[in-house]
């Protein structure tokens, strides 16, 4: 997996205020080497406001058992029925809690879709 987050820009630290962005710490090992442990993240709560979305796309979700439980994984695929496959780029399977454990979740589950990260 490439590193695709970009360094937050000018415009994200003007909408975070704005709630235009959310902010995430990472914690664990799941999404490296993208992201590491500690690292802080911001999200576009609308990003699916008007398209849905896409394999490839960095998300934040709720975990489908532990509601107030948060997780940061990529979008792998997309099932017929509209269901979103997340997964954490970690090519170790046991450093991931993801849907090869639970499954694919509904557009529902998902927050929005990570935009940059705080240098």
């Amino acid at each position: 997996m490439t590193n695709e987050l970009q360094t937050a820009r000018l415009l994200d630290y003007i909408l975070l205020p704005l709630k235009r962005r959310r902010r995430f710490r990472v914690t664990g090992a799941s999404m490296l080497p993208t992201l590491r442990d500690g690292e802080i993240v911001l999200l576009d709560p609308n990003a699916y406001r008007r398209q849905p979305p896409r394999v490839g796309d960095i998300v934040v979700a709720k975990h489908p058992f532990e509601m107030d439980v948060k997780l940061i994984k990529r979008i792998t695929a997309v099932t017929e029925d509209g269901r979103f496959h997340l997964q954490g780029d970690n090519p170790s399977a046991l450093a991931s809690t993801d849907s090869r454990s639970f499954g694919p979740v509904p557009q529902s589950t998902i927050l929005g879709r990570l935009t940059s990260r705080f240098p």
